[in-house]
C-alpha cells in the first residue's frame, strides 16, 4: 500500500532526523558508507521508499553521495558545499535587495576579519599585498576610466576571501564565500557609476592590511565595516538606477 502524502513527508523527516543523529553521535563521520537500505531502513522504522527520499534530500544539501554500485556515503561535510544553498537565496535576491545582502557580508567579514587579525601568517599577509600590488600596478599603469573593472571587481573578491580564509574559521569563511560573489553586480554597478570608487577601494584595501599587519583585530573590524558600509549605502541609494533591478 503506497503512503499518503503527509505520511511520507513525516517519514522522510524521520531519515533525515535519524542520518543527522547518527552524524552527531559520531556513528557516521566523514567518509563513511551507510549501512545497506535493508538493514538502514529496519534501523530507522521507515519504509525503504522513505529511505530513498530521505537520502536524496541530504545528498541534494551535500551531506551524502550516492556512489553506483558502491552504496551512499557520507561526504566530508565541507561547511562551503553545506552552506552552497545561501549562495542559491542570495541569487534569488538579486539585484532589488542587494543593499540587504551587502548588509549581512558586512557583519560576516567585520568579524572575519578580526578574527584574521589575531590568527594570520606572515604568508597570508604577503599573499594579501601581492594581491593589491597587483592593483597599485594596474593603477599606475592605466587610467581609471580604461581599467576592466571586472577584472578589477574579481581582485577584489580575492581580497575578501583571502581575509575569510584567513580567520581560521571554516564555516564563517563559508559564509562570507557565498556572498562574496553574489555581491559582484553592486560593486561593478558601483565602479561604472563612480570610477572613484576603484581607488577609494585601494586606499580601503590597503587600511585593512596595515591594521591586519598589526594584528590589531578593534580597527580591523572598523576599517572592513566602513568600507563596506560605502558599497551597501551607494546600493541603496541607487537601486533604481541599476539597469537590471527593475
Amino acid at each position: 500500500m503506497s503512503e499518503a502524502p503527509g505520511t511520507a513527508r513525516s517519514q522522510t523527516d524521520v531519515v533525515i532526523q535519524g542520518i543527522k543523529d547518527m552524524l552527531t553521535r559520531g556513528e557516521l563521520k566523514p567518509g563513511s558508507r551507510l549501512p545497506i537500505e535493508k538493514d538502514l531502513a529496519a534501523m530507522l522504522n521507515v519504509s525503504r521508499g522513505s529511505l530513498r527520499e530521505g537520502v536524496r534530500a541530504l545528498a541534494t544539501l551535500g551531506v551524502l553521495e550516492t556512489r553506483q554500485g558502491d552504496g551512499t556515503y557520507v561526504t566530508s561535510l565541507d561547511p562551503a558545499a553545506l552552506l552552497s544553498p545561501l549562495g542559491f537565496l542570495a541569487d534569488l535576491q538579486q539585484p532589488a535587495h542587494a543593499a540587504d545582502l551587502l548588509a549581512v557580508r558586512r557583519v560576516l567579514e567585520a568579524e572575519s576579519v578580526s578574527l584574521a587579525a589575531t590568527r594570520i601568517t606572515d604568508e597570508q599577509l604577503e599573499d594579501l599585498e601581492a594581491i593589491l600590488a597587483r592593483v597599485d600596478r594596474t593603477l599606475e599603469d592605466e587610467d581609471e576610466d580604461e581599467m576592466d573593472l571586472e577584472e578589477f571587481i574579481n581582485t577584489d573578491t580575492e581580497f575578501h576571501r583571502a581575509i575569510a580564509a584567513a580567520s581560521g574559521n571554516p564555516p564563517l569563511a563559508a559564509l562570507v564565500d557565498a556572498l562574496v560573489g553574489r555581491t559582484f553586480r553592486a560593486r561593478l554597478w558601483r565602479a561604472i557609476s563612480n570610477r572613484g570608487s576603484v581607488r577609494e577601494t585601494q586606499r580601503e584595501h590597503r587600511a585593512i592590511l596595515d591594521e591586519l599587519a598589526r594584528r590589531d583585530p578593534g580597527r580591523a573590524s572598523i576599517r572592513m565595516s566602513t568600507h563596506l558600509l560605502g558599497v551597501e549605502q551607494f546600493s541603496a541609494e541607487h537601486a533604481a538606477e541599476d539597469p537590471e533591478a527593475g
